[in-house]
């Protein structure tokens, strides 16, 4: 047999559980200082409001492909990071707007990706031939190493969902490659890692195939094999190509355009000495991100025992396990390669988020090599190694963090001795499976440390987590309302509730709220409507916005605000000083909300709400438009004009427009490059205008997702008819430790 079933499937099973119970304890330990801590940053402004808004729409029997008020960021189908097409992600959508408090709902997505997480290493393990108690160290290690726990876990969810489901693609690519499993479960976890909307999984995903690939043929010296795994992962990149045309098909109106541009910086990169704080928890590397050269979190961090254990392998024993393991040794050598730069690849931005793939491929790597070859002999050598590796370890951390640490991280490695040296003991005197339980149980104290040293995280937005709470204090704003503020100008809430989130709004906060905000969150943007309200990724503006959104483009005599059909808007105290001393605009009206006068000026429409008057035409010149349905999608208007004329629309104008007239194809222009316009000819009469939106790129995506499902469907055909003896059969590889 397999080297993946010579243990009992009762083991096996109990060790899978060992994982999960120690991904949840250290769940626990990790909100037991800092509730807030898996409710942070990008999961409270962006993730968990977007979950909430897609889910109702769902609900509603709407699929959200454009949210048309949302301007530059409700073009979910380009922005991607709705997962749109990702059954799981979905299913998380659905469920989102039952929940009241988001905390509560963030954190339990993210543990249900955790165990999830922490079971496909397991499985990449066992698919190399670790055993089951190795397998869960690996896991359970990684899932607490210090970027999955400080970035991935605490705010970019997503990254956390890829890398998720990644790691099964892994281990169903490794079964089929070795004819232990077909190619369909390897196409379903390909296919969930690139639907996430996530770039960087996918790309990662795709890393790991090609490593694993090139890793089988120098493992089984027969190409056909890698060939077949490549078949898998490209159908599936075809049947999920639909999660990315509609971006890249629309760059060239966006903040990120196709164009290949490869540089280095220096920002977010990672310099490969930086590896040698890996096992240190104490860690503080240096390299330039957000908060300076001095990061202030331990996000380099592996694991304790990972470079100070090597001493503690058969080296040469490992060298007879070196082809089995070839494509986690490929794996981690690219990602440690990228890590260290270039900082910019066209739209792939900061390499050090590669970071996760390294700790994954080293932690596969050597408790696949600790499982076979690990061994006490010559211990006293060994032991002197081991302290040499943790000197190094201790000289590194303190070089790339000095100032005030030194005792410290003195103090941590001299820890990490003493928890290896009882590992080692009780290896010696009883047996692996305890020491692998011991280390098990170390990650959960390790990681309560170090979320306690970092009690606030650094890129927390402290937004409200109870959603009824929230809307009861904050003014009940009916209509499109768009907000005139900067974020950087927020103070740190004393209070959430009272505090500032009782009257602004960032990201896509309003949500939370079900408001309907022009603001929102886009890692995307429209360069041009970004350019005209010198709008931010988080919903921020310049000083300059109010001139801009109440100045009268010249061609229709529309400001802004009327051709976005604007009914609301807030002005931030702190931006805009004793505002309401000023006139207002013509049309508009100062509004007082009491209790609201420290963060905000209202400014309201003196005829009230135009947002929804007339469906969405916005302007109109030498022509009589008359609404007749509206959808997000969706624009049907009656139309009569003598001499011919102009309709403008209250529509951001990207790619995937259709305009047709009386059923005939017309054409669009637009206004400011970014309002869609319609020219209407002279001698139309009660002419039938349809304007409609699809993705662009959607047809070929369609075809592509057929093929790609037709493509593994033979694959599976093939599997089925032609099962033949797995190759761990046929090339055995020793099983016992030396």
């Amino acid at each position: 047999m397999g080297d993946e079933t010579r243990e009992s499937r009762k083991t096996v099973l109990l060790w899978a559980g060992a994982a999960v119970v120690g991904v949840v304890a250290g769940y626990i330990a990790v909100l037991l200082v800092n509730v807030r801590h898996f409710y942070t940053d990008d999961t409270e402004s962006q993730y968990v409001p977007l979950w909430i808004t897609i889910g109702q729409h769902l609900r509603n029997g709407q699929f959200p492909g454009l949210v048309t008020d949302e301007w530059m960021t409700g073009n979910y189908s380009v922005e991607g990071q709705g997962s749109l097409l990702n059954p799981p992600q979905m299913l998380v959508s659905l469920i989102a707007p039952s929940f009241d408090n988001l905390l509560v709902l963030a954190t339990l997505v993210k543990l249900a990706y955790s165990i999830v997480l922490v079971l496909g290493v397991f499985r990449v393990c066992r698919a190399y031939g670790a055993l089951a108690p190795w397998a869960a160290v690996a896991g359970v290690a990684f899932t607490f190493s210090g970027w999955v726990l400080f970035l991935d876990q605490a705010t970019w969810v997503l990254a956390l969902a890829g890398t998720a489901w990644l790691t099964h693609a892994w281990a169903s690519g490794i079964r089929y490659a070795r004819g232990r499993g077909g190619p369909i479960p390897v196409f379903v976890f390909i296919f969930f890692a690139i639907t996430v909307g996530y770039m960087w999984p996918g790309i990662e995903t795709a890393m790991m195939i090609c490593a694993v690939a090139l890793g089988e043929l120098i493992y089984q010296r027969n190409w056909l094999a890698p060939v077949r795994l490549l078949a898998v992962a490209g159908f599936a990149g075809l049947a999920g190509l639909m999660t990315y045309l509609p971006s890249f098909l629309s760059s060239h109106v966006t903040w990120r355009d196709a164009e290949v541009v490869i540089k280095n910086d220096g920002f977010m990169t990672i310099p490969w000495s930086e590896s040698l704080n890996s096992s240190l928890p104490t860690t503080l590397p240096s390299f330039n991100s957000w908060f300076g050269l001095i990061q202030p979190f331990p996000i380099v961090y592996i694991a304790w025992f990972l470079i100070p254990g090597l001493a503690f392998i058969d080296w040469k024993a490992a060298s007879r396990s070196a082809r089995n393991v070839s494509g986690a040794a490929i794996f981690a050598l690219a990602a440690l390669m990228w890590t260290a730069g270039p900082a910019v690849i066209g739209p792939l931005r900061w390499p050090a988020r590669v970071m996760p793939m390294l700790a994954l491929g080293l932690l596969v790597l050597v408790c696949v090599l600790f499982s076979k070859h690990g061994t006490l002999k010559s211990w006293r050598t060994r032991v002197g190694v081991s302290a040499f590796l943790l000197l190094l370890l201790l000289m590194r951390t303190i070089s790339s963090a000095p100032s005030g640490k030194l005792k410290t991280h003195v103090a941590a490695a001299v820890v990490v001795g003493l928890m290896g040296a009882v590992v080692l003991l009780v290896a010696a005197k009883r047996n692996q499976a305890t020491a692998c339980a011991l280390l098990i149980a170390s990650v959960v104290p390790i990681a309560y440390y170090q979320v306690d040293q970092v009690p606030h995280h650094p890129m927390s937005w402290n937004l409200p987590e109870k959603r009824k709470q929230a809307q009861d204090v904050f003014p009940d704003f009916d209509g499109l309302t768009l907000q005139l503020a900067d974020s950087q100008l927020f103070p740190i809430p004393e209070k959430f509730l009272g505090g500032v989130y009782s009257s602004l709004v960032v990201g896509y906060y309003a949500k939370d709220l079900d408001l309907n905000y022009v603001n929102g969150y886009t890692p995307i943007g429209h360069y041009w409507f970004s350019q005209h309200l010198c709008m931010r990724w988080d919903g921020s503006v310049c000083p300059d916005a109010k001139r801009r959104v109440f100045e009268k483009e010249p061609t229709t005599g529309k400001t802004l605000a009327d051709l976005m059909k604007v009914d609301r808007v807030v002005l931030q105290a702190a931006m805009y000083p004793n505002a309401d001393s000023e006139p207002a605009p013509d049309g508009w009206k100062w509004v007082q909300y009491p209790g609201h006068e420290r963060w905000i000026y209202v400014l309201e429409r003196e005829g009230g709400p135009i947002s929804t008057v007339n469906g969405r035409v916005a302007a109109t010149d030498n022509v009589t438009a008359t609404s007749v349905s509206e959808s997000d999608d969706s624009s049907k208007v009656t139309v009569t004009s003598a001499q011919g004329g102009r309709v403008v629309f209250a529509r951001l104008a990207w790619p995937g427009y259709h305009v047709t007239l009386n059923g005939e194809d017309i054409g669009y222009d637009t206004v400011m490059d970014t309002f869609l316009s319609v020219d209407i000819p002279a001698g139309t009469t009660d002419a039938d205008l349809e304007v409609t939106w699809s993705p662009p790129g959607w047809q070929l995506g369609s075809a592509t997702a057929v093929l790609g499902l037709a493509g593994v469907a033979v694959l599976q055909l093939l599997y089925v008819r032609g099962r033949r003896r797995p190759v761990d059969e046929a090339v055995p590889e020793p099983v016992s430790a030396s």
